[in-house]
């Protein structure tokens, strides 16, 4: 399984590198596959090294709080999360479908 971490941008520099802040990490990535326009502040997915697409600011910190709940679970000896706190109104924050397959 892959992760692509929510980063956000810091700035960019004329051969497209972006330096981002990945939960308190700095760390410069290449922005040549984001399709979308991508400018300072923009939140981005990162994966090795490269910035996959944009995401907005919105699911960006949501995303960024359940990677610090699990990592705090992890640090913890039963390495329970409560369900509850990876859902909110509009449904479980990693898994948002674009739309469901019609059979």
């Amino acid at each position: 399984m892959c992760l692509a971490i929510p980063s956000k941008v810091l700035k960019i520099d004329e051969n497209n590198m972006a330096e981002v802040d990945t939960l308190g990490v700095k760390r410069v990535v290449s922005l040549d596959l984001v399709p979308d326009e991508v400018k300072e502040g923009d939140y981005v997915l990162i994966h090795v090294g490269y910035a996959m697409g944009k995401i907005d600011e919105k699911e960006a910190l949501e995303s960024i709080e359940v990677y610090k709940q699990l990592a705090e679970a992890a640090m913890e000896d039963d390495f329970a999360i409560d369900p509850e706190k990876l859902v909110n109104e509009e449904g479980p924050l990693l898994y948002k479908p674009e739309a469901e397959e019609k059979n």
